[in-house]
């Protein structure tokens, strides 16, 4: 399953590369949403080969996930791939420059099932599709938005 969508941000490519490639502020964030966050490599700087055991409740069961930050190109992309038991997970972030000050970013996050209990639970989400095309888009847009605040 796959959700996209490209939201124009008056930041320039680079600040908000830069904010949403803060791995102390993500960490931070996901500890207050009650996830935790274990750093598996030993990685100085923020580039491709980071990687994260990240354990979290979901449905009311302890889940959990290795992310690797698979691509890092500083102001143009950076890609995670996330593994569990049951699901194989993509998430790309694509910046684009338009005017001065303002940027593009566009995202894709595509979900594959890894066993046939995920497949079906795939299965009958493609059911609601609408609604959670929906709600991806309004989650995006609402923390772009918050971001766009705290840097004006």
């Amino acid at each position: 399953m796959k959700f996209s969508n490209r939201v124009d941000v008056a930041l320039a490519p680079d600040h908000l590369f830069s904010h949403l490639t803060d791995v102390a502020a993500i960490e931070q964030v996901a500890r207050r949403k009650g996830v935790t966050m274990r750093r598996l490599d030993s990685l100085r700087e923020i580039g491709a080969g980071m990687s994260w055991e990240v354990g979290f409740m979901l449905r009311g069961k302890p889940r959990e996930m290795i992310v690797d930050l698979a691509r890092f190109e500083p102001a143009r992309c950076t890609e995670y791939a996330g593994t569990s038991s049951s699901f194989q997970l993509t998430l790309l972030l694509e910046f684009t420059a338009l005017e001065a000050g303002r940027t593009r970013l566009s995202t894709v996050l595509e979900l594959r099932p890894r066993t046939l209990g995920a497949r079906l639970l795939l299965q009958s989400a493609r059911l609601g599709r609408a609604n959670l095309d929906r709600r991806y888009d309004a989650r995006i847009k609402s923390f772009l938005r918050a971001l766009e605040a705290r840097a004006a």
